[in-house]
């Protein structure tokens, strides 16, 4: 059944699920800032800053205006950055229906509180509309999904009406959709491996070779694993596509903006010309800060996260790095979490 849907950010994820939507039959309203993209949205059917060379369906339509795009709309996804959130949602938060579908598509944390995007999320609406919010997430580049590569991800919720209300929004031939109860775990997993595709891209820049890489990955996601069974998620989460499944992608993928900037890292740039040469939100930066201040607060090991906290904002150079997470004491690979291992 066709549906209106209001798309908050038109970046390259954003704009990527618009056109999933628009492929279901959906109409679709885009909201952004700049004028000059909502008219070349409408007009040339194009967003050639965040996916060039694609052609979006004429379906789309985009606007500036907040209230428009979003009133009396049954479904409003959030496509912006973590570090948006909170003021987006705030803003829109007066037009929106009391039985709205509320899905968020954001991998990060809230810096300053270190709360998940549905938590902050949850502080700014109505309390049955925050007890209710969706989250999208799983291995899937905007860059593949806007040209109909088969992609596979997850939806979670805290609510099974609303996870499989999505679950039907999104699902196509192309676009495959699986539920996952586990809200805490989805989330935390969609943000922590954006720290672990820095690590890889630097690895990559130093010019190590699939050894380091496949090693990286492996402790990553128990690092992973550890914080999110801490703050309450479900093991096998970490094991499925919000988990192993966009570390892969993300860690390897030359589409990945946090592998990029980790690339450039390890070849000796500096943060400030990397975060500039990208132009983009790079969301492995800002989700290392949270990661380190959470491993702290929560009492968890995550040596590398540490590492490269202390590459990214004390100074130390990636192959300093890399010596001291070579360097560790001895230890077991399954001593940490019982039965579940890692």
């Amino acid at each position: 059944m066709s549906q209106d849907v209001a798309v908050i950010g038109a970046g390259s994820w954003g704009t990527a699920l618009a056109s999933v939507l628009a492929d279901n039959g959906h109409r679709v309203n885009v909201w952004v800032r700049d004028p000059k993209l909502a008219d070349e949205v409408n007009t040339r059917h194009t967003n050639e800053k965040y996916l060039p060379g694609v052609m979006l369906s004429p379906g789309i339509r985009a606007s500036v205006d907040l209230r428009e795009v979003v009133s009396d709309k049954p479904v409003v996804l959030l496509a912006v950055p973590s570090h948006a959130m909170r003021q987006v949602t705030r803003e829109l938060a007066p037009f929106l229906r009391p039985d709205v579908l509320l899905i968020h598509a954001a991998k990060g944390f809230e810096l300053e509180s270190l709360k998940r995007m549905t938590e902050v999320i949850g502080e700014e609406v109505p309390e049955p509309i925050g007890k209710g919010v969706v989250v999208l997430t799983g291995p899937s580049h905007a860059e593949e999904v806007v040209r109909r590569s088969p992609t596979t991800v997850v939806v979670a919720s805290a609510c099974e009406d609303r996870m499989l209300r999505a679950q039907d929004l999104f699902m196509n031939a192309y676009f495959r959709v699986y539920t996952n109860p586990d809200l805490v775990g989805a989330e935390i997993a969609g943000a922590l491996k954006n720290i672990i595709a820095l690590g890889a891209g630097m690895s990559d820049g130093l010019g190590f070779g699939d050894n380091a890489k496949a090693a990286l990955l492996t402790r990553g996601l128990a690092e992973i694993t550890r914080l999110g069974i801490k703050l309450g998620a479900m093991p096998l989460t970490f094991a499925g596509l919000a988990g192993v499944g966009d570390l892969i992608v993300t860690c390897t993928s030359k589409h990945s903006r946090n592998w990029r900037a980790g690339y450039l890292l390890g070849q000796g740039k500096p943060l400030d010309e990397v975060l500039e040469q990208m132009g983009m939100v790079v969301e492995g930066v800002r989700t290392t800060k949270a990661a380190y201040a959470l491993a702290s607060r929560n009492q968890v090991d995550m040596p590398i996260a540490s590492v490269l906290y202390g590459i990214l904002f004390e100074g130390k150079s990636p192959r300093q790095g890399v010596e001291e997470l070579m360097g560790r004491g001895r230890t077991r690979e399954m001593e940490y979490l019982g039965p579940f291992g890692v």
